[in-house]
């Protein structure tokens, strides 16, 4: 729907100029760092660092999505990529393609495709218990995902992902989500 034009100049009182992430490139490496770092602080996992070769690329991207899709990129790299530093070949190939908002729409496939790199990478590298790692990881997603979606209202989040109000409580302390 449309924006009521009396509701916009009731708000309009003082307007401020926030610029986009595609406007201040310069910030793309710190940002970067800083949301690898939280996501490998809530994950419990070590902290990945960007090459050089990756923040030049990271810095070029047009990121539609803003800050928001920055950080989505670093929590995936914290999870996907597949050594301690990450290579531009580590980063997600969607973020490369023309991000108009039909092609940057996830196609149904896409994620489990994506699980399978991960995992086919993980057996590589000899990595084990990777289905707890994942696990783990994808519930948590799962769950602050719902919680966002729901405004944090535990019983919808709960009844959203198929799960009764007590293993919501129970995920929480689990996961260490505050909810």
């Amino acid at each position: 729907g449309k924006f009521r034009e009396d509701l916009f100049h009731r708000l309009n009182v003082i307007r401020i100029h926030i610029p986009s992430l595609s406007e201040r490139r310069e910030d793309i490496p710190l940002l970067a760092h800083h949301f690898l770092r939280r996501a490998s602080k809530e994950l419990d996992v070590e902290t990945k660092v960007l090459s050089k070769e990756a923040e030049k690329v990271m810095a070029q991207l047009p990121w539609p999505g803003n800050v928001r899709q920055l950080e989505n990129v670093c929590r995936w790299l914290t999870v996907m990529a597949s050594g301690q530093e990450v290579l531009p070949s580590d980063l997600p190939p969607e973020i490369h393609a023309d991000n108009s908002a039909e092609k940057n729409a996830p196609q149904s496939g896409d994620w489990t495709e994506l699980l399978s790199v991960w995992v086919d990478k993980q057996l590589k590298d000899g990595q084990h218990n990777i289905l707890d790692d994942a696990l783990m990881t994808f519930e948590k997603i799962m769950l602050e995902r719902a919680l966002h979606y729901t405004h944090g209202h535990k019983q919808e989040a709960a009844k959203r992902l198929g799960w009764g109000r007590n293993t919501l409580t129970r995920k929480l302390k689990e996961l260490d989500i505050e909810g």
